[in-house]
C-alpha cells in the first residue's frame, strides 16, 4: 500500500508541544527546521489549535525562541473560526482569551447571535457560561474553535476548551460546529493554495487524536512525537495507529528526509 504513495509535497507541523512548550523550544527543533526541513523540496505549514494568543503574538513568541517562520506559513484554528463567522455572517459572543481578540478585528460582536468558544479561563465562570447557554437555547449556533481535552503547560497538563464546549452541548442538547483539529476541513483548509493532495502531505504533532488521527482521517500520514502532551500508550488511542511514533520533532524530520522524499 505504501509503495503506491505519491511523493511528499507538504509537511504540516503542530506548534505547542511539538516545536515548543510555552517559552521553551523542544531541544534541537530550531536546527531541524532550519538546516534540514527547510532544505527539502516541500512546502511547510505550521498548523495550530492555539486560541490563547493571536497570530502576531504567536509569531513573536516563535521568533524569540529562534524559529525562522513567516506569518503566512501559520494556519490557526482562530483563522478557521474567523472564516466561518464571515461565511455565516453572524455576530459572536467570543469566549476567547483577550490576547486572541486581534484575530477577530472587524467582526461585529454587538447583540450576539452566535457563541464561539476557545480557551478562555477567565471567561469560564457561571455567569458567562449561562449567557452562552441562553443564547444557544435561543437558536444561536455554538462554534468550538477546538475541543481539546487538555494541553501541556510547564507545570503539567491543564484543561482545554473541550470540557466546556461539551458542557454547553449537554445542557442545550445541541452539537457544536468544530473548526480546528481534528476536523477534516481544518487540514484541507491548511493545504489550500499549495497544490497538494492530502496523500502528498504528512502531519507532525504531539496530540494523538487531534494532530495524528485528524490528519490521517483527512488522508495524510501522521507522525506522533513523544513531547508536549504525549503520554505513554497514546498510540493505541486511534485506529489506524500513527504512521510513525518518534522521540521528537528532529527525529520526525530525519525520518521524512530519509524515507519520504
Amino acid at each position: 500500500r505504501m509503495a503506491a504513495r505519491r511523493a511528499l509535497k507538504a509537511v504540516l507541523v503542530d506548534l505547542s508541544g511539538t516545536l515548543h512548550i510555552e517559552d521553551s523550544a523542544v531541544p534541537g527543533a530550531q536546527e531541524a527546521l532550519k538546516r534540514q526541513l527547510r532544505r527539502a523540496p516541500v512546502t511547510i505549514r505550521f498548523v495550530t489549535n492555539t486560541t490563547k494568543e493571536c497570530k502576531r503574538d504567536l509569531l513573536e513568541r516563535l521568533t524569540k525562541l529562534g524559529f525562522d517562520i513567516a506569518e503566512n506559513e501559520i494556519f490557526t484554528s482562530l483563522t478557521a473560526a474567523r472564516n466561518l463567522l464571515e461565511q455565516k455572517q453572524v455576530r459572536p459572543l467570543l469566549l476567547v482569551d483577550d490576547k486572541a481578540l486581534p484575530d477577530f478585528t472587524g467582526i461585529a460582536t454587538d447583540d450576539p447571535n452566535a457563541v464561539v468558544v476557545g480557551l478562555a479561563p477567565e471567561h469560564f465562570h457561571y455567569e458567562m457560561m449561562n449567557r452562552a447557554f441562553q443564547l444557544i437555547l435561543d437558536g444561536a449556533p455554538l462554534i468550538a474553535i477546538h475541543k481539546a481535552r487538555y494541553f501541556k503547560k510547564k507545570d503539567g497538563l491543564a484543561l482545554g476548551p473541550g470540557p466546556f464546549v461539551t458542557g454547553l452541548e449537554y445542557a442545550t442538547d445541541t452539537k457544536a460546529t468544530v473548526v480546528g483539529k481534528p476536523e477534516k476541513t481544518f487540514f484541507l483548509e491548511a493545504l489550500r493554495g499549495i497544490d497538494c493532495a492530502p496523500e502528498e502531505a504528512v502531519m507532525i504533532g504531539d496530540d494523538c487524536r487531534d494532530d495524528v488521527g485528524g490528519a490521517q482521517n483527512a488522508g495524510m500520514r501522521g507522525i506522533l512525537v513523544r513531547t508536549g502532551k504525549y503520554r505513554p500508550a497514546d498510540e493505541g488511542k486511534i485506529n489506524p495507529a500513527p504512521y510513525l511514533t518518534c522521540e521528537n520533532f528532529p527525529a520526525a524530520v530525519e525520518h521524512i528526509l530519509e524515507h519520504l522524499l
